[in-house]
């Protein structure tokens, strides 16, 4: 009984690997999250700036969908 406790080394140590493991987890999983709800942000005013009416005019003016004389009409009820 006298050298009992030398026994318990590698379990503490392998706790204290448990340890780490676990809250380095933990830490990942907030640093994914944060970085998921930043990067949603940023994509809802691209898709904002994507559907503005006068950037979808636009872009049919530079297809040439629609006429200078639709643009400047399009651009004026939009303005």
């Amino acid at each position: 009984m006298m050298y009992w406790h030398d026994g318990m080394s590698w379990w503490m140590l392998l706790g204290s690997i448990w340890m780490l493991v676990f809250w380095g987890g933990i830490v990942t999983l907030v640093v994914w999250g944060v970085r998921k709800i930043t990067e949603r942000g940023k994509s809802d005013s691209n898709t904002a700036q994507r559907f503005d009416p006068l950037n979808i005019a636009r872009e049919r003016y530079a297809r040439g969908d629609i006429s200078r004389e639709e643009f400047d009409r399009m651009k004026k009820d939009l303005m």
